[in-house]
């Protein structure tokens, strides 16, 4: 942990780190991803018409992704294991058990429960940051944004079928 603004000159000494990050978030969201594709279960739901196409999933989780490690390492450079960090450490927990939840064991309603729960956990890792760090806030709003689309698709998807 550093008391430097991460996006100080001397930022490039804590690159390692944001390695490890991106490795770990990307790594395990894809092979979560790998792991609990939609398949022939999702392809005969009845969907909304706001249902995107499947190809749209991965490039945007990817980008999502990075920016999720992207501003994990930012908070964790500047509070270590603080609270808010705590809150970053627990979207992400709940954002790999979506998609088992839903894609591999078919828990619509529960999965809506977890997407619901990290949805709050996404908005206050964004207003704990806030004044404190405001690109890391910002990184974190297209993920807000996504989720709760994710969210409205999820609970869609529950209701239809």
């Amino acid at each position: 942990m550093s008391s430097e603004n991460p996006s100080s000159p001397p930022f490039a000494r804590h690159l390692p780190l944001l390695v490890l990050f991106l490795a770990i978030v990307l790594g395990a969201g894809i092979t979560i991803g790998i792991l609990n594709t939609p398949g022939a279960w999702y392809e005969a739901l009845r969907k909304p018409p706001f249902n995107p196409p499947n190809w749209v999933f991965a490039p945007v989780w990817t980008i999502l992704y990075v920016m999720i490690a992207i501003a994990g390492w930012r908070t964790y450079l500047r509070v270590g294991n603080s609270r808010i960090m705590q809150i970053w450490y627990g979207q992400m927990i709940l954002n790999w058990v979506w998609s088992p939840l839903f894609f591999t064991l078919h828990y619509m309603w529960t999965a809506l429960g977890v997407i619901t729960v990290m949805l709050y956990l996404i908005l206050n890792f964004i207003g704990g940051n806030w004044r404190a760090d405001r690109l890391t806030a910002l990184l974190f709003i297209p993920y807000a944004l996504w989720t709760g689309f994710a969210g409205l698709l999820n609970s869609s998807l529950a209701l239809l079928n």
